[in-house]
């Protein structure tokens, strides 16, 4: 199979336009093919609507955007792509043929992949020229926020479609799921409809509203989901003992009737329940709205549970390692007697009431050229789980010019100092377009030793290449801001 280096989309839509997003942030070219050409408008404002999330979502050093191109022709589309992810109308005999189409003209060592939610993949590969690259890569909306991405194959796909599909998801974020075996529905979907069928019951019942029922899973069991699935959930109800206590204390509950199976009938009246519920939930917000609120709030969560490396919290982590290595290796290395550089972009949620970048942020970006000097020198994962750190007990901020969102700023890192404990560093932080000063930072680490709770000298190693550093910015002219306090008089 290829190296992606170009996603075709075959159909747009939601999901589509969700791949788009995921894709192109991550530096894949995208052409999308759809029959309809008024849909390059819509996809390309999918595109734009997702960019504000994904731009919070991580401050790791991402590739250069993907470009996006759409064509009306699939036949196009599937001669220049690398990778094939079909979105067309969830009906199996459209699918087939499409899908059978589209492989008399996408090479071989393509893999075509269908966002299907729930038809078995061996249907989809009925008609199919090379039908072992076909397989489900099943997301879930938003595509370029859930990482959750369910690889199934069918009965003629082999592993080696499995292998290198998981390969491609996991580069562009994702916890690619392996469905072992292929099942109507999949995983995630019989579960979700188990859970939607109760919701139509009691709403075509009379027992609860819409909102009542949101509100049951929104502030309980909901915020358990985000981390834990239910089977390890009711294993902690277990206490002690676990799942086997939980099972022979609650498990008698199963035989008692309190839930249908079955879905009711979908009459006009339960129709407008529906309908009326969720609308009185909007409050009249569009769904644009709603759906900037929804990315708010999936960004902030899984920015939260990164901090325990759990859940969606671990993947993005995962490809945050990934790009923060990658982004080491490809730097251009500093020549000697240079400062280290590292370049980022002000991102819209980085400004305060007055348009410019809020006080704590440089900071965090000071602390982003730390840890790629840290990088640099092998301070890394490794050498953290060994128990041993620099912390920071001292530092300085002085702020010269204005950064506002979008604004490509560049960080100059000197290495002032190096002993056995002590690294004594100075920041510069330029905007690109004119080479103001927007800030400085000056900042004093203490290597420690975290098991044994004091400072200690750092490794020979790491401490051989900061002092090269070191020895190398000892050309490099003193800055003006170095040791200056509070610019108070003494009075």
């Amino acid at each position: 199979m290829r190296t992606v280096k170009t996603l075709g989309l075959l159909g747009t839509g939601v999901i589509g336009g969700g791949w788009a997003a995921r894709a192109l942030h991550y530096g894949i070219d995208v052409i999308a093919a759809d029959v309809k050409p008024e849909m390059e408008e819509w996809i390309r404002g999918a595109v734009a609507n997702a960019e504000p999330a994904l731009s919070r979502l991580t401050f790791a050093p991402l590739p250069p955007k993907g470009k996006l191109t759409f064509t009306t022709d699939m036949h196009e589309m599937a001669a220049k792509a690398d990778f094939i992810q079909e979105n067309i109308p969830e009906n199996i005999e459209l699918k087939q043929r499409v899908l059978a189409d589209i492989s008399r003209t996408a090479p071989a060592d393509v893999i075509i992949a269908s966002s299907t939610s729930g038809i078995m993949p061996t249907d989809l590969q009925r008609d199919m020229i090379a039908p072992e690259r076909l397989m489900v890569g099943h997301p879930f909306n938003p595509v370029y926020l859930l990482p959750l991405c369910e690889l199934v194959g069918g009965k003629k796909t082999s592993a080696e479609t499995i292998e290198a599909a998981r390969v491609f998801y996991t580069y562009i974020g994702m916890h690619a799921l392996h469905v072992r075996h292929e099942v109507p529905g999949h995983l995630t979907d019989r579960l979700q409809e188990a859970l939607w069928r109760e919701i139509l019951h009691m709403v075509n019942d009379g027992v609860a509203t819409t909102g009542e029922l949101d509100e049951s899973i929104i502030y309980g069991p909901g915020l358990r989901w985000a981390a834990m699935g239910t089977n390890m959930i009711y294993h902690l109800a277990g206490g002690q003992p676990g799942m086997r206590h939980m099972l022979a204390q609650f498990g008698p509950c199963l035989k008692w009737p309190w839930t249908k199976l079955e879905a009711p009938e979908l009459t006009d009246q339960l129709i407008d329940r529906m309908v009326e519920g969720t609308q009185a939930q909007a409050a009249g917000r569009s769904i644009r709205e709603l759906e900037r609120l929804r990315d708010d709030y999936l960004v902030a969560i899984q920015q939260v549970l990164r901090q325990y490396n759990i859940g969606a919290g671990a993947t993005l982590k995962a490809v945050e390692t990934r790009l923060y290595e990658e982004a080491a290796r490809n730097a251009p290395k500093a020549e000697p007697g240079q400062a280290l550089r590292l370049d980022i972009t002000v991102p819209p949620d980085w400004v305060d009431y007055n348009g410019h970048m809020t006080d704590f942020r440089y900071t965090h970006v000071f602390g982003d050229a730390t840890d790629a000097l840290y990088r640099s020198v092998g301070i890394d994962d490794a050498f953290r789980a060994r128990g041993h750190m620099y912390y920071t007990v001292e530092s300085h901020v002085v702020h010269g010019a204005e950064a506002k969102a979008g604004d490509a700023l560049y960080v100059l890192t000197q290495v002032l100092h190096v002993d056995d404990k002590r690294l004594h560093l100075f920041h510069t932080l330029y905007r690109r377009h004119d080479s103001a000063v927007v800030a400085t930072g000056e900042q004093m680490h203490l290597h420690v030793d975290s098991k044994a709770a004091k400072a200690t000298p750092v490794d020979p190693t790491v401490g051989a290449k900061l002092q090269a550093l070191a020895k190398a910015h000892a050309a490099l002219p003193v800055p003006a801001q170095k040791g200056r306090s509070i610019g108070m008089k003494k009075g």
